[in-house]
């Protein structure tokens, strides 16, 4: 029976095959995690969340087709917009509500683990990748031309359409949280302001991700930000909604 996983030819792994052995690995961390927390319960699984995180930032940076000091700074500015909303947001009670972050994300500052601007990394750049592959591709015509619109236009719909979409990640994400006990809100209530801060950062990183100038077809990025909408859209069906 033939192998379905990509060749290595002449011991160096193509882009293609790199975005195929990283879609393999998160899926296999992915699945094994839903099938641990949300099946078995195991408590375990729950403390690897570090890991998990720290895998997915190796996998994006790994099938990034090219490295330039935008691409860099693009990470560097997506880290520190996000953690330090989120710092403010915790120390401060501005911008989210208030909250606190337990024990499983590590350490950090002041409370605000350093992991979490990971997160805001990883998802903004997932989301931002998306947007600017579907425009690509809403925008090809039959003969495989761009049509040329408003460069205001397509910043715009990135922007403001892929801030929307991280607020219906974080809408997903959030009851999983604190059922995971990765943060917890005063009074149990997430508030409304949380979903509108989190678009209005999320809108800033994007903003960022469209003017920086770097290699943007990382069609693996797409695949991630699908399978971990799916992990926890299933956990929250099984542990949240089922009473898990």
């Amino acid at each position: 029976m033939q192998s379905s996983l990509p060749p290595v030819a002449g011991g160096r792994l193509t882009q293609q095959q790199r975005q195929q052995w990283a879609l393999y690995i998160a899926l296999a961390f992915h699945v094994s995690g839903f099938i641990a927390i949300g099946i078995f319960k195991a408590p375990l699984f729950v403390q690897l969340t570090p890991l998990n995180l720290l895998v997915c930032l190796a996998l994006i940076v790994w099938t990034q087709a090219e490295y330039n000091s935008r691409f860099w700074l693009f990470a560097v500015l997506a880290f520190a917009i996000g953690y330090g909303a989120e710092y403010v947001g915790v120390t401060r009670g501005w911008l989210f509500g208030s909250y606190q972050y337990g024990t499983v994300m590590g350490s950090g500052l002041h409370g605000v683990p350093w992991l979490i601007g990971v997160q805001w990394l990883v998802t903004m750049y997932c989301i931002g990748m998306a947007m600017h592959l579907l425009q690509q591709r809403l925008l090809r015509n039959p003969e495989g031309r761009i049509h040329r619109l408003p460069r205001w236009w397509k910043a715009a719909s990135l922007v403001l359409d892929g801030a929307m979409l991280a607020v219906v990640f974080d809408w997903v994400l959030e009851p999983v949280a604190i059922w995971l006990g990765y943060w917890q809100w005063k009074d149990g209530e997430i508030p409304f302001f949380n979903y509108l801060s989190w678009y209005l950062v999320s809108a800033v990183v994007l903003f960022c991700f469209h003017r920086l100038r770097f290699a943007k077809h990382n069609i693996f990025a797409v695949h991630l930000l699908l399978i971990q909408f799916m992990f926890f859209l299933l956990l929250r069906t099984v542990l949240v909604m089922g009473g898990g």
